[in-house]
């Protein structure tokens, strides 16, 4: 079961949001002071060094094991382990376009070029620039490319503009959401491909060259690892599991949650970030396999945060948010994805009631 600190009511299903009382004075700064105050904006350099080494060991050690076992079918044990590593890849890369782990930008892009286009074959620039977008107004239809109508639409006014085969998606997207996750890897390469022609001369050959550089490793690897046809099973089964670790990951925290009437007041940063933001309770395991996305209320407080520490951060936030009378949500894995679901399938019951 979901709890919210404050006294305001959820959102109706994909509409926008309701009228707030206005922010008095910055409702942020007393927080973010408190916030420096106990360190917890340092950075963990070894912590994210130690993090780094054991990924790049746990890769090699799967590697290994593709080597040894290519010949045998037991070789398809080792995708599940390799999509989990992907993931762990993926936000070691996001956490360095958030320069988490060093303040120095150079360094930032070079760890990011190596998870990102080089080890998973996603471009860091075209994700940067996308996702800065989304944590600068997360949820904004007019603004977030997170809630922009694609395949998945997120609002009542976005699914009546759907027709034939896109009409069909959104009718049912509460029950394809999953299974299009399975593609999310692929996906992730193809944007990146994609978003080459948007990018600078110097940029566009670095960014392309490792992109290249990965698919041409890939496939090398399994090609000289394994016969065709365990490859293309462990291609197929790797990818998949990839692109559902992601959407598991990323699904729970903003979808179902307040999205600001582009037309009503301006929210400050503090309402801006926790209102759209949708927190996930659990232990160690849950930290683990959502890689501190969990806390994604204090992630987007405090992008610049270490991961570490955003589960520190988050007694004072929701202590803040409870004097201020904002809610602060958090709920169980489960159950945030049932509120996603829950909300992707009422935005598309206009579509169905036409049927």
């Amino acid at each position: 079961m979901s709890t919210a600190v404050g006294t305001l009511a959820p959102p109706a299903p994909g509409a926008t949001a309701r009228q707030l009382p206005p922010e008095t004075g910055s409702e942020f700064t007393p927080l973010l002071k408190d916030v420096k105050g106990q360190g917890l904006l340092d950075r963990r350099t070894g912590w994210y060094a130690r993090t780094i080494a054991v990924n790049a060991l746990c890769l090699a050690g799967v590697v290994t094991g593709m080597a040894l076992l290519g010949g045998s079918w037991w070789v398809l044990a080792l995708a599940p382990a390799l999509a989990v590593l992907g993931a762990r890849t993926a936000f070691i890369g996001h956490d360095a376009g958030h320069a988490q782990i060093t303040g120095n930008r150079s360094v930032s892009r070079v760890i990011g070029l190596i998870h990102g286009n080089l080890l998973l074959g996603m471009s860091y620039s075209w994700w940067n620039d996308k996702h800065n977008r989304h944590h600068a107004n997360p949820n904004h239809i007019d603004k977030d490319p997170d809630v922009a109508a694609d395949v998945l639409v997120f609002t009542s006014k976005q699914a009546a503009a759907r027709a034939g085969f896109r009409g069909w998606l959104t009718r049912h997207q509460a029950w394809l959401f999953f299974p299009l996750t399975l593609l999310e890897g692929l996906a992730l390469k193809v944007y990146g491909f994609q978003d080459l022609r948007r990018q600078s001369g110097r940029e566009r050959l670095v960014e392309g060259g490792l992109l290249v550089a990965h698919v041409l490793g890939y496939l090398t690897l399994l090609l000289t690892t394994m016969p065709l046809g365990h490859a293309l099973v462990f291609a197929a089964l790797h990818q998949a599991l990839f692109g559902l670790h992601l959407g598991m990951a990323f699904a729970p925290n903003h979808k179902g949650m307040e999205m600001p009437d582009p037309d009503g007041d301006k929210w400050g940063h503090l309402r801006r970030q926790v209102l759209t933001s949708r927190n996930i309770k659990g232990g160690a395991l849950t930290d683990w396999f959502l890689g501190g996305l969990n806390y994604q209320i204090e992630h987007h407080l405090f992008p610049s945060m270490p991961r570490p520490h955003l589960r520190l951060a988050q007694p004072m936030v929701k202590a803040h948010c409870r004097d201020l009378g904002i809610p602060f949500t958090e709920t169980g894995l489960v159950d945030s994805y049932r509120q996603a679901l829950r909300h992707m399938y009422e935005v598309g019951e206009p579509l169905r009631a036409d049927i």
